[in-house]
């Protein structure tokens, strides 16, 4: 009765997990930490198998990186910031932020790509500069898919463990998930009535 999150996550099954993780690379107010969480929550219930979610869920992940890698090859710098002029409030990112992220990106290499995959809103951003420099796209891919795997098998364990020390669980991950996606869109309205526009 109280289990109305799992049933929805179980019944996009595979397909809704994937696209719900290409949205949380484009929409800021996608949390993955819930999608994949939950998801290890079903592979603890043997509604879902665990390869098969990691898999559909980096992938999901990994095309939802390379959209902003593509913005930042196919519009250049040039073009980048009127756009993030004009649509940076609603996609809860300033320009002075994507500036700091590309001298990051500029001063610690293509590692970077590796690495932030573990790091909140910088995992998308890092996006941007690395299709600004032009970097290898197999290499992108490839630094994307690894980190985000890493990231992915952690919080599917991560929803597994918790499944299996809860008794009451689906209650309590009700409220878990709920408390996610509340902070997740408190986080975003924050940043869109904050937003501030460039000189």
């Amino acid at each position: 009765m109280n289990d109305w999150i799992m049933r929805l996550i179980e019944g996009g099954g595979y397909w809704g997990i994937f696209f719900l993780m290409v949205l949380e690379n484009i929409l800021p107010p996608v949390p993955s930490e819930v999608i994949m969480g939950l998801g290890g929550v079903a592979v603890a219930r043997g509604t879902m198998e665990f390869w098969p979610l990691l898999i559909v869920g980096t992938v999901g992940s990994t095309l939802g990186n390379y959209f902003w890698f593509m913005v930042g090859s196919r519009i250049g710098y040039r073009r980048l910031k009127p756009f993030f002029d004009r649509w940076g409030r609603w996609l809860a990112v300033e320009w002075d932020e994507v500036e700091k992220v590309s001298a990051v990106f500029r001063k610690h290499g293509q590692w970077v790509i590796f690495v932030l995959r573990f790091m909140p809103l910088m995992r998308t951003m890092i996006s941007l500069p690395a299709g600004l420099a032009h970097m290898s796209r197999a290499r992108f891919l490839v630094f994307t898919f690894a980190g985000t795997a890493i990231w992915n098998f952690a919080l599917i364990e991560g929803g597994r463990a918790l499944a299996h020390y809860l008794e009451n669980a689906g209650e309590v991950l009700n409220i878990i998930a709920l408390a996610g996606i509340v902070l997740a869109l408190g986080w975003y309205l924050w940043r869109v009535i904050t937003w501030k526009h460039p000189e």
